[in-house]
């Protein structure tokens, strides 16, 4: 809870400190880099979690990872919250950043689950009726899960539209499971 909280006040920061520099978008796309980076790299995220590797060494191996990736404000950032002693903290200020940056610009993440990738058209039509209902922008993701068997599952924040073929069956199934066998004497 107290690393959640103060991921959030600097990620806070962070977005304050790149809206007045007029570089917002740049250190979006560096937490992303950030974010992915430190996720997908297990050792990453091990070696930033050791309290034996002293914070000057993680700094080092930091800049060397990241120096030609992401940019002069972001790179200090890191360097600022390294020197702190929070480069544990990199994932989840990351992931905090990404979600106020969401906030600030307005836009809304959705996920779409199918069995099969979608075509551009059905995309556009489904981005156009969460944009609706929601107001916001959209940023679609897509994931392809085969077990749904057909139809699609759409997640938007904290609601789901499921019209999969499976979760049919299944409420089918519930539904043939009940005795509705009446006995008459």
């Amino acid at each position: 809870m107290k690393n959640s909280r103060a991921s959030k006040r600097y990620a806070k920061a962070l977005l304050t400190l790149v809206t007045e520099e007029g570089v917002l978008e740049p250190c979006y796309k560096d937490m992303q880099h950030l974010n992915r980076t430190i996720i997908s790299n297990r050792e990453l995220g091990t070696l930033l979690k050791s309290p034996i590797i002293n914070s000057a060494l993680k700094i080092k191996i930091l800049k060397s990872i990241f120096h030609q990736n992401i940019s002069e404000t972001s790179m200090r950032f890191i360097e600022i919250i390294a020197r702190k002693g929070r480069e544990n903290l990199l994932s989840e200020i990351s992931s905090a950043f990404i979600k106020l940056y969401k906030t600030y610009n307005n836009i809304e993440s959705a996920e779409i689950v199918t069995s099969h990738p979608i075509d551009e058209v059905i995309k556009k039509e489904i981005i156009g009726f969460i944009k609706k209902n929601s107001g916001k922008e959209v940023e679609l993701t897509e994931r392809i899960d085969e077990s749904i068997i057909g139809g699609a599952i759409i997640n938007m924040g904290d609601k789901q539209l499921d019209v999969s073929v499976s979760s049919c069956l299944k409420a089918l199934k519930l539904e043939f499971s009940k005795n509705l066998y009446i006995q008459d004497y």
